[in-house]
């Protein structure tokens, strides 16, 4: 049995394009409702990391919020190429602090 998973990458053009030299899907999207679309499509299909850049992301939180829930695939949310908005650590900071009991960061 293959438990092979693939990673996948959406977001924005300009802040995904690069991840495809590394042998990352990428996925471009320009909406909520695309990326809603999108993200829910490559969760069907054995992705088990899918990066989504912060801008996208606030655009679904509905969306990342139930995959948080699941083991896989794991949703990670990326700057993207205009600058972070700090939510990806945030989500970090919190799951250390629900995990250890204290953020050690």
């Amino acid at each position: 049995m293959n438990y092979m998973y693939k990673i996948g990458v959406v977001g924005d053009k300009d802040s995904v394009l690069a991840f495809k030299a590394l042998g990352v899907d990428v996925f471009t999207v320009t909406s909520g409702e695309e990326a809603r679309k999108t993200v829910d499509t490559i969760a069907r299909n054995r992705y088990g990391i899918i990066f989504i850049t912060e801008q996208i992301a606030q655009l679904i939180p509905d969306t990342i919020a139930r995959y948080d829930k699941e083991i896989i695939p794991a949703v990670i949310l990326i700057p993207s190429n205009q600058g972070t908005l700090d939510i990806g650590m945030d989500r970090i900071n919190k799951n250390i602090e629900k995990a250890v009991g204290t953020n050690i960061l």
